[in-house]
């Protein structure tokens, strides 16, 4: 019998007539669609139709550790807020044209469906410019290969690099958006561009474009700016929206808001709740009463805020960014920003005095707030010198050396973090003291000068502080530059790295270079075991050096504060992951933040490894605390 005969039964017919009703009573009812809008008749946002307000906070994924993303957003929504507000740094999930990374760290799929089980909303700041104290802003420094190249205007290079990203990135969260199902209600266009010199609209349309072709129209697109710089950062089409902070004047910053979006709600989408720390100033701290009662006047003219930063986190490895405020300032590896939750997570008491203002407005979740993670306290721990840099060379930079006439930039030998070595000859005896200098500030940033592995001292961006060599023609010259994190805010964000001006010795201009780009990250993959292969012939060396320790846990791996007494400057890494740099002598901030995350259980050896700059102290030790010390400046 055919199929057809079959349906065409006389015996299934009237069952067959019945079945669309039947399914009609048992499938649910469509729906309604879910939405998010402006509604300028009512001075409003609409979520699903009803009017909202979004009381946010800004974390940032890359500053914490995966393991960690689920109790940050869970603190922060039972603080009572309804959205968290996020950058995406551009640097971290393309760290070379056209290789992208979002495992681990980088997850951004994962980030927002965290978010989405806390029932958070999500305020997505996708760039490409971020600032954020971040590394070039989130600009990748590849971009800067080019060395023409005009960053944050309609360049045709840099629309081109931005274009290809975008079509990775947008697609990848355009399934997120709210209308689509997920908690991405809108999306910001670039960020304060209207404190940039370029002012390109034929830019900004071309952003605008571009985001409306690879998310539709029905996602909200706006801009924040100062409301001072609004001319420039705000685009018809999106919805123009400003920052400020406690000590701001609300009613003039709304009233600028109000000269470009005249009816809809009005927005602070970075109200500050603390504020950044420049290595050698003060640790900068905001008072609770003052954020309290700005935060509660915001909320009683019925705006959204975004509380810039609600949890700060850390500056791991070398993506902290710097200011240029007359001169580089470069950010340090705690972001702390004084914020509602500390950089370990914890609750201070800005966020119970938050906590309380929010609860006037709007009901709070059930549940209490989680209490401070618990900490550990231990050592000393004793580390044992593991070799001059110099002695390395071999393993940190396996291709060997590239020769150039004149010294190259970092960028232009494809070095985008961490260090670069310069090595020449001395070209003539010097038999007195003659003056190393390197024209027009063109250090970037810091300079170890090394003369046959001798350490003489160093030479820094904008300072005058003069250094004089002696030595046999012949000589072998060493100049170990750092990159301290190139502008992430200011007038010109190509900030190229390493010499960008010739290296002088007295009247000589110094040629004929040998250029180690080092990898030193790739060596602390190895278990640190290229340091039992090593002959150590240093028995208290200066300059750059590298130390070592193996210890055991004293109980369960909690967060701890790594303390460097004595220690200059360097970089650490804890099991193979930089945890970020450290500064003591300049300060503030004198230990660095070790997530519990990172560290092996009790009965496992943990590594840790130094790479001490300048000068180590007599007993090379190191401290585990259970509380951060952040303002300690002894410079």
């Amino acid at each position: 019998m055919s199929g057809r005969a079959a349906l065409g039964g006389p015996r299934l017919r009237p069952l067959l007539l019945r079945l669309p009703l039947l399914l009609l009573l048992r499938l649910p009812a469509p729906a309604a669609p879910r939405s998010f809008a402006v509604d300028r008749a009512r001075d409003a946002f609409l979520l699903d139709g009803a009017p909202f307000r979004y009381v946010s906070g800004s974390l940032h994924y890359a500053r914490v550790p995966r393991r960690l993303w689920p109790d940050r957003l869970h603190k922060m929504r039972t603080a009572g807020l309804n959205a968290v507000q996020l950058y995406v740094p551009w640097n971290y999930h393309e760290p070379q044209p056209g290789v992208y990374n979002f495992r681990g760290n980088g997850d951004l799929p994962a980030f927002l469906r965290m978010a989405a089980q806390e029932d958070l909303l999500v305020i997505l700041r996708p760039g490409p410019y971020i600032c954020a104290e971040w590394e070039m802003g989130g600009l990748p420094s590849w971009l800067l290969r080019k060395p023409d190249i005009v960053l944050r205007t309609s360049d045709p290079d840099f629309l081109a690099a931005v274009d290809s990203w975008f079509h990775v990135l947008l697609p990848m969260v355009q399934p997120w958006l709210y209308h689509n199902g997920g908690n991405i209600i809108s999306v910001q266009v670039e960020n304060e561009y209207g404190s940039y010199f370029a002012c390109d609209f034929r830019y900004m349309r071309h952003l605008a474009g571009l985001f409306r072709a690879l998310l539709g129209d029905e996602i909200v697109l706006f801009t924040t700016d100062g409301p001072e710089e609004l001319s420039c950062g705000t685009l018809q089409g999106l919805y123009a929206t400003v920052d400020f902070g406690p000590a701001d004047n609300m009613t003039e910053s709304f009233a600028m808001q109000r000269k470009y979006e005249p009816r809809g709600p009005l927005v602070n989408s970075e109200y500050y709740t603390g504020w950044l720390d420049y290595w050698g100033w003060n640790h900068s701290t905001v008072g609770v009463k003052s954020v309290s009662k700005a935060l509660e006047d915001i909320l009683e003219v019925g705006a959204s805020v975004n509380m810039y930063m609600f949890h700060g986190g850390t500056n791991f490895g070398y993506w902290n960014g710097a200011d240029w405020k007359n001169k580089y300032l470069p950010v340090t590896t705690s972001y702390d920003y004084d914020a509602p939750l500390s950089e370990a997570g914890d609750p201070t008491p800005k966020l119970l005095a938050i906590q309380s203002v929010i609860s006037k407005f709007q009901e709070l979740p059930l549940g209490p707030l989680p209490p401070p993670s618990p900490k550990m306290k231990f050592g000393p721990v004793t580390l044992k010198l593991d070799g001059n840099l110099l002695d390395f060379l071999n393993v940190l930079c396996p291709d060997g050396p590239i020769h150039t006439h004149k010294p190259l930039t970092f960028e232009a030998v494809k070095q985008d973090y961490g260090f670069l070595l310069y090595r020449t000859r001395l070209p003539q005896n010097l038999t007195e003291p003659t003056q190393l200098w390197v024209e027009n500030n063109g250090i970037r940033d810091r300079a170890y000068v090394m003369l046959d592995g001798v350490f003489q001292g160093i030479l820094e961006r904008d300072k005058e502080e003069a250094l004089f060599l002696t030595g046999p023609a012949g000589g072998t010259l060493d100049v170990l530059l750092e990159n301290m994190g190139r502008i992430s805010f200011g007038y010109n964000m190509s900030d190229f790295k390493g010499l960008v001006q010739p290296l002088v010795l007295g009247k000589s201009v110094l040629t004929d270079w040998l250029l180690f780009p080092l990898n030193i990250d790739a060596l602390m993959d190895v278990e640190n075991r290229v340091f039992e292969t090593q002959k150590n012939n240093s028995e208290s060396p200066s300059g750059p050096a590298f130390y070592s320790a193996a210890f055991q846990l004293p109980g369960p791996a909690w967060d701890t504060f790594l303390y460097l007494p004595g220690w200059t400057k360097g970089q650490v890494w804890i099991n193979g992951f930089n945890l970020g740099r450290y500064w003591t002598k300049r300060g503030p901030q004198q230990s660095l933040y070790v997530p519990g995350p990172l560290l092996l259980p009790t009965g496992a050896l943990n590594n840790i490894t130094l790479l001490e700059l300048e000068h180590a102290p007599p007993r090379p030790q190191i401290h585990f605390l259970d509380r951060p010390l952040l303002n300690a400046t002894t410079h």
